[in-house]
């Protein structure tokens, strides 16, 4: 009989249930039990205001052009890793991972500093018309910044397991570099890239700390949901923030769920 590194099935569940009931469930259940004390149509009407609506369409746009950004450089970017060897390989993988370990509210300091009207960046795209600093433009910066690891580490071992022999067999058999790409590679990698894709939405949605500074919270502009959030915090109103909460929390769940096919699916292409 083996024997087992960890404790009994019962046990593990336990615990684990145990676990994700501190750490999870009671904390959203709080949320749940704060919004019930809203009406239906005071519910509605929190979630449904001109500035609500308008940081919806800011937060998902944005969220949604930096998922974009970040599936083709995030791509690029694990390509060159895994098939290339160079000078300095070793620093551009640590680099990638810098936006899990700095703070994002450096970040966002950062990218205001280099792109504000004042900034190096900012002051060469000043003269073409191109303002980055408190609009959208800089939001959506500001999520790419923070999603492209996603991309990267999840498209990364996918690329290190495809088998250089199909490749191999494309070019003897005619194949263009761009068929070899499109029709033999690209299809064995598409569900890490929409999975990585789908983790930087998801993860940009949720953002606040790079975007305080970049955006300028003006309302109705460069306002997101997290920064309505904020607000509707400080100004006591609990009932209407945890409202847009549960909003976000929904759309949150939704995508993990997502990302949890496309994985399945993948593992079970690639079994």
């Amino acid at each position: 009989m083996r024997r087992r590194v960890l404790p009994g099935f019962g046990l593990s569940l336990g615990i684990t249930g145990v676990a994700l009931a501190l750490v999870v469930v009671v904390p959203l259940s709080g949320l749940l039990v704060k919004t019930a004390t809203l009406s239906p149509a005071q519910l509605w009407e929190s979630v449904t205001t001109p500035s609500t609506l308008a940081a919806y369409r800011l937060s998902f746009g944005a969220s949604f052009a930096s998922a974009l950004v970040n599936a083709v450089a995030g791509l690029l970017v694990a390509w060159v890793l895994v098939r290339y060897r160079f000078p300095g390989r070793s620093l551009v993988d640590a680099l990638v991972d810098l936006p899990f370990a700095l703070p994002t509210a450096v970040a966002g300091l950062t990218l205001a500093a280099l792109y504000g009207p004042t900034g190096p960046f900012g002051r060469l795209l000043a003269p073409l018309g191109v303002k980055v600093a408190f609009t959208p433009l800089g939001v959506a910066l500001a999520l790419s910044f923070v999603g492209l690891p996603f991309v990267v580490r999840t498209v990364q071992p996918v690329l290190e397991q495809l088998d250089p022999s199909v490749e191999e067999a494309a070019a003897v058999l005619g194949a263009t570099r761009l068929q070899t790409f499109t029709r033999v590679i690209f299809p064995a990698i598409a569900p890490a890239v929409l999975t990585g894709a789908t983790l930087s939405f998801a993860r940009a949605l949720g953002e606040y700390g790079s975007i305080v500074f970049i955006s300028g919270n003006l309302p109705g502009r460069t306002e997101i949901i997290p920064l309505l959030i904020a607000k509707r915090l400080e100004a006591d109103d609990d009932a209407g923030a945890t409202a847009l909460a549960i909003v976000m929390l929904a759309i949150s769940f939704s995508m993990l769920l997502v990302v949890n096919v496309l994985q399945r699916k993948g593992r079970a292409r690639h079994a």
